[in-house]
């Protein structure tokens, strides 16, 4: 069998990301996608290896291309606290983009995408995109407080990952796009976070 085009893969890739907001990741199976793309069964596995490798890229395409997006929102921000604003906000951002893949990424439990299957290069590119998180909420921490110990980026995980959460989940949930009045109270209370800084803890370290 010719291996498949890389425009096909990333057709694949689409149809894995739709079927997995529709159904959850443990109602995909071989035939179900094969099916919906439009393929034969064997070039998942002759393209992937597995449906557990497959649902991987899926996972790993849609969270790198959302922290690229975050970083260069970042990148624009005029001062530290737009940054942290528009780091809180590339969830919704990203949803005007590619709508799937974002409620993937804030519906869809990750260890059920992630399997005993994964390969182990895929598995590493998984582990460099939480540090790059990280690294993120860390760049955040030194241009607010000149910090990077574990409380300030604590703090910055409230605005940056539970914050948006609790306020997009909902929509993100339901399928719907998110609202302007959930911008803007994700906006106030990710302010109204910053104006009390992170206390000071001599035994904390920094995070790794």
């Amino acid at each position: 069998m010719a291996r498949p085009r890389v425009h096909d893969l990333d057709r694949l890739l689409d149809t894995a990301e739709r079927l997995v907001v529709e159904v959850g990741a443990r109602g995909v199976t071989v035939r179900s996608l094969a099916t919906a793309a439009g393929v034969p069964n064997g070039t998942i596995y002759h393209a992937f290896g597995s449906l557990g490798a497959l649902l991987a890229h899926v996972w790993s395409r849609a969270a790198g291309d959302f922290l690229d997006l975050q970083t260069e929102l970042v990148d624009q921000a005029e001062d530290p606290v737009a940054a942290v604003v528009a780091a809180a906000g590339a969830p919704a951002a990203f949803a005007d983009r590619r709508p799937e893949a974002a409620r993937m990424l804030l519906t869809v439990k990750k260890e059920h995408l992630l399997g005993p299957q994964v390969p182990e290069d895929l598995a590493v590119d998984l582990l460099a995109l939480d540090k790059r998180l990280v690294a993120l909420l860390i760049r955040l921490a030194e241009r607010l407080w000149d910090r990077r110990d574990a409380q300030a980026v604590e703090v910055l995980t409230t605005c940056v990952v539970d914050l948006p959460t609790a306020l997009f989940r909902r929509a993100f949930t339901a399928g719907e796009p998110i609202s302007e009045d959930s911008r803007a109270r994700l906006t106030a209370a990710v302010r109204a976070v910053l104006l009390l800084p992170p206390r000071k803890d001599r035994n904390a370290h920094p995070p790794r």
